[in-house]
């Protein structure tokens, strides 16, 4: 009998040791399109989950899609679930129907979905954050036509709201410092349809630059891969976007003689998703869980451009008067329309040239 209980007891062990996945990790994180290290909001929001696990001894893995398609997302996610995540972290607009299927089939997993604003109800196992690009954009623009630029472009990604708020933001900021100093400038402005760069849109970039845009706000993923490269042919700027993007154009000193990253339109994704996470493992879900947060300036300093010397790199734009200006938005003296239905009004001295 007592050799039975013990064989009993071994089965009953192994197979413990069978269900539970080889990789079992309590947080997963699932990209969309892109990769994590994409130095966007994919590597952003994968540099929170690895800043609270690692500081909290929790496992994490990520997940990343096989193709562009909600079904592949969710598929992920399946895996994700199967794998033993309680948490799944979802950067990024592309998941707004796979985080409405998933929070039905997995009740019992806590999503965390960035840059989300859900199309269908909103679960009490869903947290969901977006940030106020609009206002990231405005002072990124604002500041670069202050710094003398009068030639500037936007490349976006894909036309989804985070990115449009982005790109509107921009020619907001650009108008208003260019009626304050009475300048006229011109802004090219397009969508690369894509979150990475390819010698397609790099052979649009060089037109830009050729022709005399002199900076581009690089908005999308790695998509800044086309701008950077053409900007460095064409002695050029870009703006970078998501993550401080200045550390991307240092090796570029050793082979252009100039680092091209003036400046980052950022948000800071990796802090709320350490909050979001911290929240979850605390047992206090019930804070977030359901809710659809806005963040903003009005909330913290949740967007805007970096402030530490290495990164600020405008000519004579000087952080002091940067600080003013995001005063001026905080208190709300200064509103920024984060209306995307419509491109924003510009000054007549102001021209934008939308190209498909």
């Amino acid at each position: 009998m007592k050799k039975l209980l013990s064989m009993i007891l071994v089965l009953v062990a192994m197979l413990a040791i069978f269900a539970v996945p080889a990789n079992a990790a309590e947080i997963a994180l699932v990209t969309d399109v892109g990769t994590i290290d994409d130095m966007s909001f994919n590597q952003s929001t994968w540099e929170g989950v690895v800043a609270y696990a690692e500081a909290n001894g929790k496992s994490y893995q990520y997940y990343q899609p096989a193709a562009d398609s909600d079904d592949e997302r969710l598929s992920s996610i399946d895996q994700a679930v199967s794998d033993g995540a309680k948490v799944i972290v979802l950067p990024g607009y592309l998941f707004n129907a796979a985080v409405g299927d998933a929070q039905e089939l997995y009740p019992d997993v806590k999503f965390i979905a960035v840059d989300v604003e859900m199309e269908v109800e909103q679960k009490e196992n869903v947290y969901t954050f977006i940030f106020g690009e609009e206002q990231a954009g405005y002072v990124a623009g604002y500041a670069a036509v202050k710094d003398g630029f009068t030639k500037l472009g936007f490349l976006g990604g894909m036309a989804v709201p985070a990115v449009q708020r982005y790109g509107y933001g921009f020619v907001q900021g650009a108008n208003d410092a260019a009626v304050e100093l009475g300048k006229a400038i011109e802004i090219n402005y397009t969508y690369g349809g894509q979150f990475f760069g390819d010698a397609n849109i790099t052979a649009k970039m060089e037109g830009w630059y050729s022709t005399g845009t002199e900076i581009v706000f690089a908005c999308g993923g790695a998509i800044w891969t086309s701008a950077a490269e053409a900007a460095v042919n064409n002695n050029g700027f870009v703006i970078g976007v998501d993550n401080d993007q200045h550390v991307l154009g240092e090796p570029m000193v050793a082979t252009h003689g100039y680092n091209p990253f003036i400046t980052t339109a950022f948000k800071d994704i990796p802090y709320v998703t350490e909050l979001a996470l911290t929240k979850f493992f605390d047992g206090k879900w019930e804070e977030i869980g359901g809710k659809a947060d806005l963040l903003n300036l009005q909330m913290g300093d949740y967007v805007g451009l970096p402030t530490k010397e290495s990164s600020w790199c405008f000519r004579t734009y000087t952080v002091e008067e940067y600080q003013e200006l995001v005063a001026k938005i905080r208190s709300g003296e200064l509103v920024v329309s984060n209306a995307i239905d419509a491109a924003p009004a510009t000054d007549a001295t102001v021209v934008v040239n939308y190209i498909d």
